[in-house]
């Protein structure tokens, strides 16, 4: 989780803690929204991801009034300061950390099951 969180600060200019935050939207997105079993094994191998997707479903406001799917994502990870130029940036280096956990068609088959997601690819 470490080496990811770092990836994604470095990428999107953000501190640890947002980028933790950002990896536990995000995933939490994926496991909602996505085909459950390949996100689930993308999930498994990476150390930390349940905890930062537990920490990451608290708090809710305006993104618990959106619902679910892209939007109320993409609104939680605003709320972190990002810009939709950051969240694209932390969404494809997301998908290279998955595609060197998982492979390129799971991550793939990922990407292309979820609903807006290959607009991020």
């Amino acid at each position: 989780m470490d080496e990811l969180i770092g990836r994604l600060a470095t990428k999107a200019g953000i501190d640890d803690a947002a980028a933790e935050k950002t990896i536990g939207i995000m995933l939490g997105f994926l496991r909602s929204e996505g085909p459950s079993d390949k996100v689930q094994h993308l999930i498994d191998n990476i150390p930390g991801a349940e905890t930062a997707i537990a920490a990451s479903s608290n708090g809710g406001g305006l993104a618990t009034l959106m619902g679910g799917g892209l939007m109320a994502a993409g609104t939680k990870l605003m709320a972190l300061g990002l810009g939709v130029t950051e969240i694209q940036n932390v969404a494809r280096e997301l998908f290279r950390y998955g595609r060197d956990k998982i492979g390129m068609d799971q991550m793939g088959e990922i990407i292309s099951a979820t609903p807006g997601l290959s607009q991020f690819a």
